[in-house]
Formats: C-alpha cells, sequence, structure tokens
C-alpha cells in the first residue's frame, strides 16, 4: 500500500492531498529514509512523522484498504512522541 494512502486510511494524516504533501516536503521517513507519496509500505515497517515541532513514530501492525473509524487505532502501535 502507498504510505499516503496508508496515512490516510490509518487517521493519522486527514486527507491523503495533505499526506502526499507532506511526503513531499520530506516530513515522513519509512524505515530512516525519506519517503515518496508512492513508495510501498509494509507490516513491521517504522514510519516517522513530523508535525511542526512534534514528531511522532509508530510500527505499522496491518494494512487495510477499507476501515472503520473506530478501528483505524489497531492499524498501527505508537512507538514514540515528542
Amino acid at each position: 500500500m502507498r504510505i499516503d494512502k496508508y496515512l490516510k486510511n490509518a487517521r493519522l494524516i486527514k486527507r491523503r492531498t495533505i499526506a502526499k504533501e507532506a511526503c513531499d516536503q520530506g516530513r515522513i521517513l519509512i524505515d530512516g529514509k525519506v519517503a515518496k507519496p508512492g513508495s510501498e509500505v509494509a507490516i513491521g515497517d517504522v514510519i516517522q512523522i513530523r508535525f511542526g515541532e512534534k514528531t511522532t513514530t509508530i510500527r505499522i501492525l496491518d494494512l487495510e484498504e477499507h476501515i472503520r473509524k473506530e478501528m483505524s487505532k489497531l492499524l498501527y502501535e505508537v512507538i514514540s512522541e515528542s
């Protein structure tokens, strides 16, 4: 699954276009490497997301094409927030 789509499905970023812009600006890292919007993610990948001064690191637990809002938190685990 593409990183921009995953971030939207997991509800970490509200819209896919915003996720794409974050990738283009270098604010999303997959396993320590800068992600492009079309970068593929897999279960077990570690994603780092920078929102201004805040950085959130997550590990992917599941990939789902369609998921309900209540279940979206099951797609990842938060490793750290700073």
